[in-house]
């Protein structure tokens, strides 16, 4: 299974190890960086490098490569799976996964990664578990092992790895008791130059924060689930019941977890939440060229786009550009040649759009295309998909919990050609 761990910074240098099984050299990783060298960007680094006695599975995040090392062929997958996983501990731990973070707080990574994979299978994976095991780091606890020179090991064994629902705690006590969930989605787009669709997908997430007394068994019920494809869920959830009545029933962790994750790639059922109008132009014998663009809500049930921020990568022969926003504010960096325009929140009323002239480099024939650009957005209280959740159900307890669902959708990567 899992050999060794390596988490490798963005300027390629290995800031922390862990072995699992024998110790292997430092110098797997040069394969890492022969194909980090060859991508241009961070994110097109190959997930998978095989080598000639190992394979190197990677995943990139918070401008962090955690490398996994395997001897053997397993489901690539699983050790993907496996490597968000330690991420997402390592931010519930921390609040934040940072290579400084992760520096201060070595001993209990190292404590957490130990726990987390048994001779290199995965062992604890669940958060409720992990932090009975290991107890998060907190400033008082921190100062009191150093004097001590105790740990953050935990005396007992989790009681929830005995039972048959072994990722929530047993006795769990709250003077209020609520539920909420939110539903996140992410839409990915490429918009062609006549503003048709290319491609558009949606990645959706159900993450809930459940803070209920005893052993509750919740059921939640959609208005419309056949809009979700290529679902996966916590292991929590009974999948019998989801494939015979689309209900999702399930008896929660304690605490914050995803409940699900799910996607829509249907063209006809992606709503496409803004547009973007624009007029680039160059011309052959000119030094001066042309850059007008507006962007604009639809399709948002009346909701408002917010946090609109617009990029664009510009051509070598662009020296520099003279604009005016109609609002937010603009920079332009002429070395790295890329436009970045933070609207902040779209007035349908009033559309917000950049205006004015670009320098180019004189004698130079014009650039082969025309820029792209992209867009980041929020849309508070709307999926975009059309998901809604109809009823959330508890039994098991006798207390009335509070309950609240919240939806929001925001821009993946999204295109426009122009």
């Amino acid at each position: 299974m899992i050999h060794s761990l390596f988490l490798i910074n963005s300027s390629g240098d290995i800031f922390l190890e862990k072995h699992w099984k024998s110790v292997v050299s430092r110098s797997v990783c040069d394969y890492f960086f022969e194909a980090q060298e060859r991508a241009t960007e961070a994110e097109n680094v190959p997930p998978v490098i095989p080598t000639p006695h190992h394979y190197l599975l990677s995943v990139y995040r918070h401008k962090i490569f955690f490398v996994a090392v395997i001897q053997t062929e397993v489901p690539p997958l699983f050790v993907i799976e496996f490597l968000h996983r330690v991420v997402d501990t390592f931010q519930d731990y921390f609040g934040v996964c940072s290579e400084p973070v992760i520096k201060d707080n070595v001993v209990v990574v190292y404590e957490v990664l130990e726990e987390m994979l048994d001779n290199g299978f995965p062992l604890a994976t669940e958060s409720n578990i992990l932090k009975e095991l290991i107890k998060p780091p907190t400033i008082l606890r921190t100062v009191v092992n150093t004097i001590t020179g105790s740990t953050n090991v935990g005396d007992q064994l989790p009681t929830g790895q005995l039972s048959v629902v072994p990722w929530r705690r047993t006795g769990v006590k709250y003077t209020n008791n609520e539920a909420y969930f939110d539903v996140i989605e992410e839409i990915d787009a490429i918009i062609d130059k006549s503003g048709s669709t290319i491609t558009a997908e949606i990645q959706g997430v159900i993450d809930a924060c459940v803070k209920l007394t005893g052993m509750p068994d919740l059921t939640l019920s959609f208005m419309n689930p056949r809009l979700l494809d290529d679902v996966s869920f916590h292991p929590c959830v009974r999948f019998k019941r989801w494939e015979s009545e689309r209900i999702l029933s399930f008896i929660p962790p304690d605490g914050n977890f995803r409940l699900l994750s799910y996607h829509v790639s249907a063209q006809n059922l992606v709503a496409i939440p803004v547009y973007v109008k624009h007029n680039i132009s160059f011309r052959d014998s000119s030094s001066l060229g042309r850059f007008e663009i507006t962007v604009g809500p639809k399709q948002t049930m009346g909701k408002i786009v917010e946090g609109v921020i617009v990029t664009s990568q510009m051509p070598k022969g662009v020296l520099n550009m003279s604009l005016t926003p109609s609002q937010g504010t603009h920079t332009f960096d002429p070395v790295t040649k890329m436009l970045s325009w933070d609207v902040g929140k779209i007035n349908p009323q009033k559309l917000p759009s950049l205006k004015g002239t670009m320098s180019l480099q004189a004698g130079a024939s014009k650039p082969d295309e025309n820029p792209t650009i992209n867009l980041q957005f929020k849309i508070q209280q709307l999926a975009i998909s059309g998901l809604k959740v109809n009823r959330l159900d508890m039994y098991g307890e006798k207390y009335k919990p509070f309950k609240g669902i919240k939806y929001m959708t925001k821009a993946g990567k999204f295109q426009v050609r122009t």
